[in-house]
């Protein structure tokens, strides 16, 4: 598979540091994003720790030596899920040792979507308010639930997508990296074609910038383009959040 990819990052125009990171792999065919909470600097080292432990985890997982399969892969698992996911519950664990080891940093935690190319998949790890979509051709899809009281507002009928947007409670998430010991991710996984483009991004993009206008944006042949678009367009809109935007266009399968 040949991929193009670019991602980029921005503090916004109302924050002080940038929580957000970011990770872009093509030679692994692996790329994240992650939003960390928690305030001052705590949030950004949850958010730098999950991708951290992704880009180290997965090709060791994934490799040929000889090694203990973890407890969380089952007999007969599919082995890029499960490494996936092995790699998703290690940051959850190094995030909550690293919060216990220095008290500053209690109470910290992060969102976490990450897309790991294989064979002709893209198989998706996801936890959090963060997202991930693809545009296939014309058609934009969202390939992720955010796990935020407002999302389940909307599931129950409560809210309109459109009020969820501006509730006061947008930005509350149910689930996270850091949170408790459970810190269990979304799985799935998606057939992959020649001319797919794949979006991951913060909530600092998508709470500024309405889909329409992402995926006019994500019609750019370059990934470097849409990516700095994608920031600029957020930024021009208020950059209320950091923002954090990884684009990925699968030239051939």
């Amino acid at each position: 598979m040949r991929l193009l990819s670019h991602g980029a990052t921005d503090r916004g125009r109302n924050r002080a540091n940038n929580e957000d990171a970011c990770l872009v792999d093509n030679s692994l065919g692996l790329f994240a994003v992650a939003d960390g909470v928690g305030g001052l600097a705590r949030g950004e080292v949850a958010s730098n720790l999950a991708v951290e432990t992704l880009r180290e985890a997965v090709p060791d997982m994934l490799g040929s030596g000889d090694r203990t399969p973890p407890a969380e892969t089952a007999a007969g698992a599919d082995p890029v899920a499960s490494a996936l996911r092995y790699a998703v519950t290690l940051a959850n664990r190094r995030i909550l040792e690293a919060a216990e080891d220095t008290p500053a940093r209690a109470g910290m935690g992060t969102t976490l979507t990450a897309l790991l190319f294989s064979g002709r998949r893209a198989v998706i790890a996801h936890i959090g308010d963060s997202r991930a979509y693809r545009l296939r051709h014309t058609a934009f899809q969202q390939l992720t639930e955010d796990h935020s009281a407002v999302a389940e507002q909307v599931k129950a009928g409560v809210l309109t997508p459109a009020q969820a947007r501006t509730s006061a409670h947008r930005h509350v998430i149910t689930r996270a990296l850091g949170l408790d010991e459970s810190g269990f991710p979304d799985i799935s996984s998606h057939e992959v074609k020649t001319g797919d483009v794949y979006l991951l991004c913060t909530d600092g993009l998508t709470e500024m910038v309405e889909n329409d206008g992402i995926r006019k944006i994500l019609a750019s042949p370059s990934p470097a383009t849409a990516a700095k678009m994608l920031v600029d367009a957020a930024n021009r809109a208020g950059g209320v959040d950091n923002i954090t935007a990884v684009v990925v266009r699968v030239i051939e399968v």
